[in-house]
């Protein structure tokens, strides 16, 4: 029986020992094939290289498995899957588990062992899930890698983990066309690589009996999954693995350009994600439905798609397609379907649905939910409003989550029952957390001075190293303030209750005239005027101020009249001055259509600098769609 959401008491536990209340809930919420020791909780001898719970030996996929089943609760639906053109399957964990065992029988055939890297290029599709929960039980590593990537990013992780297998699909569904993968992965393999087989999922029908094979087909290297699957046995036993044994490596952007392949290690990050994730969504798994709308090829999608709610035995939908597709209405309609109770999403697809007009939610049942998440980036007051009125019916509470791709779960949250909520505050650490906000010489800041968000003590889901470099570990995330104190990149300050708001990456911190200002704060300001619909800002060089603050901006469909007035931009800087303050008065604002966005919904504030300084646009490779670029700058040279 797992423990109830925290109490006061429990925080004080946490606060009081941390070491000891992590221990509690590693053993409260996983099985364990061996017992950790107590003294062995633990180990800090050699910052910033921890380990945690380290003679205990478990399986991550039995935990979000095999053990739901063995309880007598093989029969609740672990995924509600919906394909984008309208098919979907739903899968019981007793389901599940057989298709993860197959799957594990399968790599094994395949020559996959514990501590061999695979890589996983697949759109959302149950098999993405099957994959990663197939590599778990063998011990093995999994490499998940956007869908959306290139064949040269593609082939940089596959080289850069030693990758022995690539698990992929003819292609998925996306915006209403069919985009093909194994081409993309074919261009990824050619030449002398570390890769043998590559797994192909037959998302259409191209793998069907008498079917030809696809163009670029190799035999004895290319595997149909579907057909491989149905030579295997049906039974496989779950081995127990040391709690560091590495789970998987996620790569994440680098200043460098080198993507930083993150590590993360099995019995510390389970327990935390499935901590966080029963406690900061006060998590009911006989009642509850919930959807994380995030893909698995980011840190969200691991922790909070496959990992934290099959550990707590919830039942979950996940969603090939984008929220416009095949109608604007496509997210509500899906949540009206499966009565989904929990939503956990991101800003920037909060503030399209704000652009796109209450009226498409409005026609939907959306009573079930009964709490919503945040995540990805800080979400600015009106977004949050918007959310928790529009889509909450105005009762429905909103945690706004802080984390990373490093810290591998949630560290700073509301927490349902103990928190009173603030629109656009991440608010406090979660239990067992140790956070600050410090200025640059390590002092603890002031409440509304901007300072710079670190975390003072070890967690348990914290990243292990870089892949394969682990100086580079020590000098990204471990040299600001020394050994014992990761700097997470981020700034960040107190209010007057002590509550945390985010003001976005420090690189994304302006210093106009000697002033700290924050993107984030900017553009919180202009989204909050009735115009605007979204809102992105960067600094540019200036010869008096050292940096001038440029927006960008998309109006709302229904103030397009007013956006295209004379005045627009004037009546814009206006605001934000009357917002913040003269100095944050925007030295340009730009009304433009959209906005350069990766494709999991991150803007490219790079080559919005490139616009506002007049520069050539830099790599728009990694942008979801990189028509926009010139669109934008079209717009920004009539608008000058």
């Amino acid at each position: 029986m797992t423990p109830s959401t925290p109490n006061i008491d429990d925080l004080q536990q946490a606060t009081d020992d941390r070491v000891g209340f992590w221990a509690a809930q590693a053993r409260d919420l996983l099985h364990w094939h061996r017992p950790f020791s107590d003294d062995r909780v633990l180990d800090w001898s050699d910052p910033p290289f921890a380990r945690w719970f380290d003679d205990g030996e478990l399986n991550v996929a039995y935990n979000c498995l095999d053990r739901h089943v063995d309880a007598g609760n093989g029969d609740r639906v672990a995924l509600h899957w919906e394909g984008e053109p309208g098919d979907s399957r739903s899968f019981t964990y007793a389901e599940l588990t057989a298709e993860v065992k197959k799957a594990a029988n399968l790599l094994t055939a395949l020559g996959v062992g514990q501590g061999d890297r695979v890589a996983i290029y697949l759109p959302m599709i149950p098999e993405a899930v099957i994959s990663m929960l197939a590599v778990a039980r063998l011990g093995a590593i999994h490499s998940v890698v956007f869908g959306g990537f290139s064949a040269d990013s593609l082939r940089a992780r596959i080289d850069d983990a030693d990758a022995r297998l690539v698990i992929t699909a003819d292609g998925g569904y996306r915006k209403g066309r069919f985009l093909p993968l194994k081409p993309t992965v074919d261009a990824a393999v050619e030449g002398e690589t570390s890769v043998e087989h590559v797994l192909v999922v037959a998302r259409t029908g191209a793998g069907d009996e008498g079917a030809a094979e696809p163009d670029g087909w190799v035999s004895g290297r290319d595997l149909w999954w579907h057909e491989e699957i149905a030579q295997v046995d049906a039974e496989h036993m779950a081995k127990p693995f040391p709690a560091e044994n590495p789970l998987f490596i996620l790569y994440t952007s680098g200043t460098t350009g080198k993507p930083k392949g993150i590590l993360h290690t099995s019995g510390g990050y389970l327990t935390q994600v499935a901590f966080t994730h029963k406690n900061v969504f006060d998590l009911h798994p006989e009642t509850d439905v919930y959807w994380s709308t995030a893909d698995v090829g980011w840190i969200t999608g691991h922790s909070y798609v496959v990992y934290g709610p099959l550990a707590n035995g919830a039942t979950q939908v996940i969603y090939e397609g984008t929220p416009d597709t095949p109608h604007p209405g496509r997210w509500w309609e899906i949540v009206e379907k499966h009565k989904v109770s929990i939503l956990y999403t991101a800003p920037t697809a909060i503030r399209t649905f704000m652009k796109l007009g209450r009226h498409i939610p409005a026609g939907f049942d959306l009573s079930s939910l009964r709490l919503l998440g945040s995540v990805g980036e800080p979400i600015n007051p009106e977004a949050w409003l918007w959310y928790r009125d529009v889509i909450g019916a105005g009762l429905t509470p909103v945690v706004d989550t802080w984390w990373q791709t490093e810290t591998g779960a949630i560290m700073i949250s509301a927490l349902p029952g103990l928190t009173t909520l603030k629109p656009g505050s991440a608010q406090v650490p979660i239990p067992g957390v140790a956070v600050d906000v410090v200025d640059d010489r390590f002092r603890t800041t002031k409440a509304s001075e901007s300072g710079l968000l670190v975390i003072t003590q070890p967690w348990p889901s914290m990243l292990r190293g870089i892949w394969g470099d682990p100086d580079r570990f020590v000098e990204t995330y471990w040299s600001t303030f020394g050994p014992t104190t990761y700097f997470a990149g981020d700034g960040a300050r107190y209010d007057d209750d002590g509550d945390i708001w985010l003001l976005g990456r420090v690189d994304d911190v302006m210093n106009v005239s000697g002033h700290r200002l924050s993107t984030a704060e900017i553009e919180s300001a202009l989204v909050s005027h009735p115009m605007v619909a979204e809102a992105a800002v960067v600094g540019a060089t200036d010869e008096t101020t050292g940096q001038a603050v440029v927006a960008f901006v998309i109006p709302r469909a229904s103030h397009a009249e007013a956006a295209a007035a004379d005045d627009a931009a004037s009546l814009l800087r206006a605001h934000v001055a009357q917002q913040i303050g003269a100095i944050a008065r925007p030295r340009e604002v730009f009304i433009v259509t959209e906005l350069p966005k990766t494709r999991s919904g991150k803007i490219m504030r790079r080559l919005l600098r490139d616009v506002a300084e007049g520069r050539d646009i830099g790599d728009t490779t990694t942008l979801a769609d990189t028509v926009v670029m010139s669109a934008i700058t079209d717009q920004a040279r009539q608008g000058s």
